[in-house]
This record gives C-alpha cells, sequence and structure tokens, in this order.
C-alpha cells in the first residue's frame, strides 16, 4: 500500500506540473524542504514537493494547496504575499521506533513572503500535520 501511495504522489505532482506549465512558476526552498509552486487562479496556487522535520526523522512527499490573501487583507504593495491552504502527502517515518509509523499526511499551513527584487524573495510558514506534527519553515523563493 505504501509503495502505491507513493507512486499516486508522485504521479500527481509531475501531471499538475505539466498541465500549468505555462504560468508563472515558483521554486521554495528552505532548510528542511523544498517545492515547486503552480498558479491556478490568481489567488490559488498548487505545490508539489518534499520535506522533512527538525529531527530528520520523517521524509514529507506531498502537494500544497494555498489561497494568497492580498485581496482580501488589500495588500497593494506586489512585494509582500500572505497565505494559507492545506496540504496533502505521504509521509515516511525514519526514526529509530521498532515499529513503522509512516502514514498518509493530511494538514494545514499559514505563511508569508517577502520580495526583495523582481526574482528573490524569503518565506516563513508554519505547518502541521496529522502525522509529522508541526513544522516551522523559512527559506527562499525563486521566481522562475
Amino acid at each position: 500500500m505504501k509503495k502505491i501511495t507513493l507512486l499516486f504522489v508522485f504521479a500527481l505532482s509531475f501531471s499538475l506540473s505539466n498541465v500549468y506549465g505555462q504560468a508563472r512558476e515558483e521554486l521554495n526552498f528552505g532548510l528542511l524542504g523544498i517545492n515547486y509552486e503552480i498558479p491556478v487562479h490568481k489567488d490559488i496556487t498548487i505545490a508539489p514537493g518534499i520535506g522533512t522535520n527538525f529531527d530528520l526523522d520523517w521524509l514529507n512527499l506531498g502537494v500544497k494547496a494555498n489561497y494568497y490573501f492580498d485581496n482580501v487583507f488589500e495588500i497593494s504593495d506586489p512585494a509582500w504575499d500572505v497565505y494559507g491552504g492545506a496540504n496533502l502527502g505521504y509521509s515516511v517515518y525514519m526514526g529509530d521506533n521498532d515499529h513503522d509509523e509512516s502514514n498518509i499526511n493530511l494538514g494545514l499551513q499559514v505563511g508569508g513572503r517577502w520580495f526583495w527584487n523582481d526574482k528573490w524573495g524569503v518565506y516563513v510558514e508554519i505547518a502541521g500535520g496529522n502525522v509529522s506534527g508541526l513544522s516551522p519553515a523559512i527559506g527562499l523563493t525563486l521566481k522562475l
């Protein structure tokens, strides 16, 4: 079952990036993971990605969906983004326990981003899931 779920997550990630490859793309990479953000609406993105936690005992493979609240909060400065959303994936436990705790992970995230020029920005995010727990993230964003 684990192999089928992992195969599904990878297939979904690649199929989504091919369907919406013409839209503006962003690559987010931080201390604990990387994702490829694809806009599907002016306020909504999807982002296949891979990450871990600070203890390095989880490997999370999945897809995030974010809603950008810039219009709702009337943020007119294009250098700032505020977002929140949901994530779905598979968390593989790589810790020292004798039993395997790997499972489907469903969670939420909230974050913000600031671009210091037309290509580069920094983001801060807090995400949580039912399997791997709370995961803060900080990293860089590159507009592709």
